[in-house]
């Protein structure tokens, strides 16, 4: 099983929409908070619609209360602060892929202590955006499950 890390998410849609992925997909999901919507909020249901009872959905107060509960496994850190593109890595079963905040991205202090396991999406260069934090995750978690044979998934 893969796992994804959205850590402080803020707007409620793509936290819906990655947890119906998730679900839908045998993905355990990690929320870090503070999260910038509260976990009842309506559109944050409405984006996951009815797949909630498939999500295996993990709260945590912070990043080191994630890390310390799985010690060995590998977290790889999506940032467009990186070279290193997300298919140069091998994703294997456990593996966390975490994503930041819409509008800030990973800490930087983050980035710097797991360099090596950064991993990033390429798109155009300086252009000071990036692509949807729900549509990243698909994008990167699609990825490890392919290179994983989509482990029993049909």
């Amino acid at each position: 099983m893969l796992n994804i890390v959205f850590y402080e998410p803020e707007i409620p849609f793509n936290t819906g929409a990655i947890a119906r992925t998730c679900g839908l997909t045998k993905t355990r999901l990690h929320l870090i908070r503070p999260f910038g919507f509260e976990i009842d909020d309506k559109h944050l249901k409405r984006a996951g619609l009815d797949y909630w009872h498939l999500v295996d959905i993990n709260y945590y107060d912070s990043y080191e209360e994630l890390k310390n509960k799985y010690p060995d496994n590998t977290f790889f850190l999506a940032t467009t602060k990186t070279k290193q593109k997300y298919t140069d890595v091998k994703y294997k079963d456990g593996d966390f892929i975490v994503f930041g905040p819409e509008t800030r991205g990973l800490p930087e202090d983050l980035i710097r202590e797991n360099y090596k396991e950064t991993i990033r999406i390429p798109m155009l260069k300086d252009y000071g955006r990036s692509l949807n934090l729900s549509n990243s995750a698909n994008i990167i978690l699609f990825e490890a499950l392919r290179q994983n044979n989509f482990f029993d998934l049909q």
